[in-house]
C-alpha cells in the first residue's frame, strides 16, 4: 500500500495534473465585458437618439454613461436650431459661451421671464417647441388707468401673481405687439381669460360673478398680423363663469427665413350700446400648434 502511495506522487504526469489544478483555483476568474467598459464616445453616440428623461435616467448606470451624457453634441439636437437667438433673447448674449449644451437646453425649459418680467418663454420637453406668455401687464388695454374701469389685482392662479380685472366698460380693447426668434413652424395665440372674480374662503375656491354681465349679447372679436402680411381673426362669446379658459385667437406660420417674427394681435367688443363687465384677463399664450391637442381652448 505505502508502495502505490508512493508511485503515485513520483508519476510525472500526476504531478503536473496537481500543479495545474492549483494554479487553476489560486488565479482570479476572468471578468467578463460590462456596460462601464464601453467608451463614453460611443455610449454618446447612441444617447443622441435618445429623449432627455431617458438620458438622464441612462446616466445613473455607470461612470461611462454618466460622462456621455454630457457631450454637447447630445444635447444640441434636442434645442432648437436657433437655440442661440432664443439665448441672447431670453437669457441674454453674455451666457451663450458661458454654458454647455446640456446646461443650456436645462435653462431653456425653465419658463424664463425677460422684459421686465413682463414676457416668459419656455422649451417644451417633448416637443422642442417654444412656448411663450405675455402677462396682462405687457399688453395696451383701454382704460386700465381708470381705477372706475379696471383694477390689477394679485392671485396665485394667474402665472404671473396679478390679473386684470374688468369690472365695468363700455368699450372693451385688448392690444398687444411683440417681436421674437420663434423657430419655424405654426403656432396659435390664445388669450387666458376668465369670468368673476376667484377668491378663497375658509381654504376653499370660491368663485364672484356678480359683476359678470354684457358677454352674451355680442361676440368678442380676436385678431392677430403679422410682419410679412398674414392675418387671421375669430370670435366667440365668452361663457363658463369661475373657470379659466383659453381663447383662440388665431394662427401664424413662421418659415425660418428671418431671425425674428414681428406680431400684433387684439381682443375686442367695441358695441357700445350696452356695458359689459366681470372679466379677468391673465394673459397671452403662444404655443407650436401641434400642442394644441393638451390645451383647453374654444
Amino acid at each position: 500500500m505505502g508502495a502505490n502511495f508512493s508511485s503515485t506522487f513520483t508519476d510525472p504526469n500526476a504531478c503536473s495534473l496537481v500543479r495545474s489544478l492549483c494554479l487553476q483555483t489560486s488565479s482570479p476568474p476572468a471578468t467578463k465585458p460590462s456596460l462601464g467598459d464601453l467608451p463614453e464616445g460611443c455610449v454618446a453616440l447612441v444617447l443622441e437618439y435618445l429623449n432627455p428623461q431617458e438620458i438622464c435616467k441612462l446616466a445613473k448606470l455607470n461612470r461611462a454613461f454618466r460622462g456621455a451624457s454630457w457631450a454637447d453634441f447630445v444635447w444640441e439636437s434636442k434645442l432648437p436650431v436657433n437655440y442661440e437667438d432664443l439665448i441672447e433673447k431670453v437669457l441674454g448674449d453674455d451666457l451663450k459661451d458661458k454654458l454647455c449644451k446640456r446646461e443650456i437646453y436645462t435653462r431653456l425649459c425653465r419658463a424664463n421671464a425677460f422684459d421686465d418680467g413682463t414676457k416668459k418663454a419656455w422649451l417644451d420637453k417633448r416637443t422642442r417647441g417654444v412656448c411663450l406668455s405675455i402677462a396682462s401687464k405687457g399688453l395696451a388695454i383701454t382704460g386700465i388707468d381708470d381705477r372706475r374701469y379696471w383694477n390689477y389685482i394679485p392671485t396665485e392662479e394667474s402665472w404671473f401673481n396679478s390679473v386684470a380685472y374688468l369690472q365695468q366698460i363700455w368699450w372693451f380693447e385688448v392690444d398687444g405687439q411683440f417681436e421674437f426668434p420663434f423657430p419655424a413652424g405654426t403656432y396659435s395665440l390664445f388669450f387666458r381669460l376668465q369670468l368673476g372674480r376667484a377668491a378663497k374662503r375658509f381654504g376653499r375656491r370660491i368663485c364672484n360673478t356678480e359683476h359678470v354681465h354684457g358677454w352674451e349679447i355680442k361676440p368678442v372679436q380676436f385678431q392677430i398680423w403679422t410682419s410679412d402680411g398674414q392675418h387671421a381673426s375669430s370670435q366667440c362669446f365668452l361663457d363658463d363663469p369661475g373657470k379659466w379658459n383659453l381663447y383662440h385667437a388665431g394662427d401664424f406660420v413662421v418659415d425660418g427665413s428671418n431671425s425674428s417674427t414681428k406680431l400684433k394681435f387684439s381682443m375686442k367688443q367695441i358695441d357700445c350700446t350696452h356695458t359689459k363687465g366681470g372679466l379677468c384677463l391673465d394673459s397671452v399664450l403662444v404655443y407650436p400648434c401641434k400642442l394644441r391637442e393638451g390645451l383647453q381652448h374654444f
